[in-house]
């Protein structure tokens, strides 16, 4: 009678998580939008349902695995904004539940994984609620974290087989923090099996990892996506970035240290309880326990060092819930006096910081710029177009006036929508080849001033960008470039030769650059 009690509050926990985990998400990734990430995938996974390739035919950084998600999503539930807030939300859910059982398997009471569940979804995917590269590569990094707890912990196969899976797909997501992840899982993989004397786990993995690879591989070719390609835009390229911000890095007490204050604190009794440990117990180094310490601080230092070198908002107070929760487990096989008090101390530590960065990331919407738009003047972006309905427009550049950015986006959309010649757009404002229902061919994944997402002139990569733009203009036969938004022209000229363009001023934010017979064409 009791287990049968236990299994029902468990189903309902699980249900109320996954219903929980949906909701926050489609509510917060429709409030407001800062346009270069909240569309980072909605235009790049339409154009992947119709055919196009990353790589091949537009110049990619991060993200195919996020657009090819993005794409199937599209073909599911249609292509609207709601399916594409649907991706994160069921992210977000995936996590959650998953959160939820390891914290189980590690003998935690149900209510208490509950509550750590269910402050964990609140800070995981809401923060950018929107599909994100960053956001996708953490997170199935962390599956594949738990499915490595797991395997340790159960020993069962599955797990085991799922490692590569995770970390291939967090991968493709974005190379890192799943590199580090990758490296640190691989290592402890190895330190276990030389531990247990055996290879079979390493075994496990390997012909895991060897399916992965030869499915993705597959795949590629179907998709007629150049290894070449795949290398320069996706292995080597993004090194010249991540080298430049490690050079240029510089420790802070403000940046390093009280900025993840919290994050500390909930790790602190974990590592308390495994120190004490690794003095009172002589076994301890043998035993299953020292690798939940070192795979969750691995967890905790790569995605502290992955937030300081990218620069972006900070998205990784999930793991406060999720130390915490941790800490707790730690310490219910730990003599310690006043207990319940410790744990009274913990969850109520954790219970104000997920309250602090709910409101400042969540309701704010700090991640994508917006703390400080006022979001009741925000408009249905449905006046836009149908497809975009369910999204409150505001963005952090028209924050006192966001009716005059839709005015001025629907110009620019019906003026697209006259012209039936072959065009390309170049903007970030990423959804108009969706709403237009037209292939406008961007070069690139999305456009910085920084080199961030396609090489700049001096670049070791230059040339390859160049090529594929020629290549991409020349074989779709292209007459007209259009430039959106607050774009230069420097995303073309840097390029291609100005003499081979009339440049003409149609909008305040649109210009066109009519292609003419030149060399760089004619080559």
């Amino acid at each position: 009678m009791i287990a049968e009690v236990a299994s029902y509050k468990n189903k309902l926990f699980v249900f109320f998580l996954f219903i929980f985990s949906i909701i926050i998400n489609q509510y917060y990734g429709s409030r407001g939008v800062f346009p270069i990430d909240s569309f980072l995938h909605f235009d790049n996974g339409y154009r992947l349902l119709n055919g196009d390739s990353p790589f091949s035919d537009f110049w990619t950084v991060s993200g195919p695995a996020v657009d090819y998600i993005q794409a199937a999503f599209f073909y599911i539930f249609g292509v609207n904004w709601n399916s594409y807030v649907l991706h994160g939300s069921l992210i977000n859910a995936l996590v959650t539940i998953y959160t939820f059982f390891v914290l189980q398997q590690f003998k935690l009471k149900a209510n208490f994984c509950f509550l750590y569940s269910l402050l964990f979804c609140i800070l995981a995917y809401p923060s950018s609620g929107t599909p994100f590269v960053d956001h996708h590569s953490a997170f199935f990094s962390l599956l594949a974290v738990y499915s490595f707890l797991l395997a340790i912990n159960n020993k069962k196969k599955i797990h085991w087989i799922l490692i590569p899976i995770f970390s291939g797909l967090a991968f493709f997501s974005k190379q890192v923090p799943a590199a580090y992840i990758i490296l640190t899982i691989s290592l402890l993989l190895l330190l276990y099996s030389y531990k247990k004397k055996t290879f079979i786990y390493i075994n496990y993995c390997l012909l895991s990892s060897i399916i992965f690879i030869f499915l993705v591989f597959i795949f590629g070719k179907a998709q007629k996506i150049e290894f070449s390609s795949f290398l320069n835009q996706y292995i080597f390229y993004p090194q010249t970035i991540g080298l430049g911000r490690l050079e240029n890095f510089h420790f802070t007490f403000q940046g390093i240290v009280a900025h993840f204050k919290f994050i500390y604190l909930a790790i602190l009794p974990l590592f308390y309880v495994h120190y004490k440990k690794i003095f009172n117990v002589k076994s301890y180094f043998k035993s299953d326990e020292i690798y939940t310490l070192l795979i969750l601080s691995f967890l905790t230092f790569f995605y502290i060092l992955h937030q300081l070198l990218t620069k972006n908002q900070t998205f990784i107070f999930f793991l406060i819930p999720l130390l915490t929760a941790f800490s707790h487990i730690s310490l219910n096989s730990f003599n310690l006096k006043s207990k319940k008090l410790v744990y009274a101390i913990m969850i109520f530590l954790c219970m104000f910081s997920v309250i602090k960065y709910h409101l400042r990331f969540n309701e704010s919407r700090k991640f994508h710029e917006l703390a400080n738009v006022n979001f009741k003047l925000s408009v249905g972006a449905e006046i836009i177009d149908k497809k975009l309905a369910g999204l409150n427009w505001i963005t952090p550049e028209f924050n006192n006036d966001p009716k005059e950015e839709v005015n001025t986006i629907n110009e620019i959309k019906n003026h697209l929508e006259r012209d039936r010649r072959k065009k390309m757009l170049i903007t970030n404002y990423t959804f108009f080849s969706t709403i237009l229902d037209e292939n406008l061919f961007s070069p690139s994944w999305a456009f910085t001033s920084n080199g961030t997402t396609y090489p700049l002139p001096g670049n070791k990569y230059f040339k390859n960008y160049k090529q594929l733009m020629i290549k991409i203009i020349k074989k779709n036969k292209i007459l007209v470039i259009y430039i959106a938004g607050t774009l230069e022209d420097k995303h073309i000229y840097n390029y291609i030769n100005q003499n081979c363009f009339k440049e003409k001023f149609i909008l305040k934010s649109l210009r066109s650059y009519e292609i003419k017979d030149c060399k760089d064409f004619s080559s």
